[in-house]
Order: structure tokens, then C-alpha cells, then sequence
């Protein structure tokens, strides 16, 4: 029986049983290559070599050195590749190299536990900042104002500390700590959240106030992002370097991956939900107080019940609804708009 080879779309052939066995132990052909028998089945060489009980051995060309020494330098260590500098022209290596290679970095020149802890938070902020900005940018959008509010937001968030010492919020502040579950969560709403929220609004309300334009709400739900993204990986490090140190190891190990990751996330979806109320205050001024008002108090309310319940089935709960509100406000927004025009 014959048999045709079938590589990069070319046959090959016919070739005997014999043949095939020579050109496998030679490494001409692969046990992995397709062939196509006489009948016009395709199967592979190593399937008709066990089916016809052919034993192969296939061979080495010398010992492991004259093999090294016969693959050669040149492909081992590229020095001619080096010299032209073509390495350069590959982005997607240096891309990668910044991505996997910057922690290490960042904690070899950092100087101090919370310079640290803050350029990886840095990091972390980057890798959401480049995917909220492919996925939710619009061309309204502009990166110098965008580095500018991720910073604007962390100074915005020094002021929330001598706020805590206010005396309505100190005492709101003192419920969260309560062991009456609604006396807990109020003071996680009210106080925490509304303050928190507003804190991260403040940077968005400034945008739209001084804007050329009228600002869509997609616009805003991407500043409200990133304005989300930059206060949460400050609170991060303060807790990091902080709270975090008197935790137990391992629930200080998934406390400071939180801190990096889904706490951060969970700040920038609902200062996204506080964008997209405060973009349509500003489209629809007859509305704008209680558009404001919706701008702080659900985001509010939903952190308010994270905080609360925290990793429980309820506080994970208000975490996903958080992410489900947001979506649903952006898919719908044509109708929100389209019903504020009628109640002009």
C-alpha cells in the first residue's frame, strides 16, 4: 500500500511503508504528519505505523555537543541582531518586557515601604487604565485630562482624612463601627459612602463645569473610571501600609491583592455611576438637583452594603449589581435621555 504526505497544503508521494519508516527514523517526515492511504483516508504516520506494527528508531545526529555545535552559535546568541538594534523594532516584546518586568523594578528603586507599596498600586492602576481606556473611551475623551483627574482624585482623596474629623461625619463615621447591623450601615452609607463618592464626583463636576462642550455620559462613566481607578489604589496603600500590617499573613496576603486589584475596580464602577448621573445634571439643567442627587446616593447605597457585609453573599452580591447597574445605564442610556426630553 502507498501513501501521500499532506504538508502546507501539498502532497507529497506516494511513498511505501518502508519509506515512511526510513524517513521518520532520518527525521524527514513527522510521526504528526497527515498522510492519505490508498483508499483516500487521511489518518497520520504514527496511526498507520502502530496499525502495521512498524517499530522506528529515530536517530541522533551525534552527541549532544556536535548537535549544539551544529545548530550554531549565531541562533543561540544573535549577536548580529543585537548590533542592529532590531530588537527594537519588535513592540510586542518590549510591551510585554514593561508589563511582566516593572513590579520588579519598581520594587528594587523604590526607597521606602510606602514609596513601594504605591508604585506597585501605580502598576495595578495602569494595566485598569489601559483597559478602561480601550474599552470605554469615546472621542471626547483626552489623555492629559485623564492623568490629570487619576492624580487630581488622589489629592481630592488627602482631603477626605481631616473631613473624617468633622463632627456630623466623625459621629457617622463611629456607626460603621457599631454592632447593630443598621446602625453599621448607615454609618457606612451615609457617612463613608456619601463622603467617599463625593470625593471622587468632585474631580467629574470640576470637568463638566469647565467643558467646551456638552460632555456625553459615556465620557463621563470613563473619567468617572479612572477618577474611581485613582482613588482607589491610594486607599489601597494607606490601608497597605497601615490597617493591613496588625492583619494576620494570609488575610493580610488577600487583602493586599484586593487592595490592588477588585477593591480599585469596585471604586471606578461607581464613580462611573456618579459620571453618568452628573453628565446628564449638566445635558438636562431642569433636573440637575436630583440627577445629583442620584449621582451620589446609589453609588453611596451600594458601597455602603459592600462595607456593611463585606465578602459575605450579600456584600458580594452588592459588588456584581454594582457592575450590572453600570452596563444597564450605559446600553440605556439613549432611553434616559429620550425621557428627560419629555418631561421638559
Amino acid at each position: 500500500m502507498s501513501y501521500t504526505l499532506l504538508r502546507n497544503n501539498q502532497k507529497f508521494g506516494p511513498y511505501s511503508l518502508e519509506n515512511l519508516k526510513q524517513y521518520v527514523e532520518e527525521g524527514n517526515i513527522l510521526t504528526a504528519d497527515v498522510i492519505e492511504n490508498a483508499g483516500g483516508e487521511n489518518t497520520t504516520v504514527k496511526k498507520v505505523l502502530k496499525e502495521k506494527n512498524v517499530r522506528y528508531h529515530i536517530k541522533n545526529k551525534g552527541s549532544i555537543i556536535q548537535q549544539i555545535t551544529g545548530i550554531g552559535k549565531e541562533l543561540i546568541i544573535p549577536k548580529t541582531d543585537f548590533i542592529k538594534r532590531d530588537i527594537l523594532k519588535d513592540k510586542r516584546l518590549l510591551y510585554l518586557s514593561v508589563l511582566g518586568l516593572s513590579p520588579a523594578f519598581l520594587i528594587r528603586f523604590s526607597f521606602s515601604p510606602w514609596l513601594t507599596f504605591y508604585a506597585i498600586a501605580l502598576y495595578f492602576s495602569l494595566l485598569w487604565g489601559v483597559f478602561f481606556f480601550y474599552i470605554f473611551k469615546t472621542v471626547q475623551v483626552r489623555t492629559k485630562q485623564t492623568v490629570a483627574l487619576f492624580f487630581l482624585t488622589q489629592l481630592a482623596a488627602f482631603v477626605l482624612v481631616n473631613l473624617q474629623a468633622l463632627p456630623l461625619i466623625s459621629t457617622l463615621y463611629h456607626f460603621s463601627k457599631s454592632t447593630n447591623i443598621i446602625t453599621r450601615f448607615t454609618g457606612f452609607t451615609l457617612g463613608v459612602g456619601v463622603l467617599e463618592e463625593s470625593i471622587k464626583a468632585l474631580p467629574l463636576f470640576y470637568i463638566l463645569t469647565k467643558a467646551k462642550q456638552p460632555l456625553i455620559p459615556q465620557t463621563l462613566v470613563y473619567y468617572g473610571l479612572m477618577a474611581g481607578i485613582g482613588f482607589g489604589v491610594l486607599e489601597g496603600v494607606m490601608y497597605q501600609t497601615t490597617v493591613n500590617n496588625s492583619l494576620a499573613y494570609s488575610e493580610a496576603f488577600f487583602m493586599n491583592i484586593a487592595r490592588l486589584t477588585s477593591l480599585p475596580f469596585l471604586h471606578a464602577v461607581w464613580a462611573g455611576i456618579a459620571g453618568y448621573f452628573l453628565s446628564f445634571s449638566f445635558l438636562y439643567p431642569l433636573y440637575r438637583k436630583g440627577l445629583r442627587l442620584l449621582s451620589i446616593a446609589i453609588p453611596a447605597l451600594l458601597h455602603g452594603f459592600y462595607d456593611t457585609f463585606g465578602w459575605s453573599l450579600i456584600g458580594l452580591s452588592s459588588t456584581i449589581i454594582s457592575v450590572i447597574l453600570l452596563m444597564f445605564y450605559l446600553k440605556r442610556s439613549g432611553d434616559y435621555q429620550s425621557k428627560l426630553l419629555t418631561l421638559k
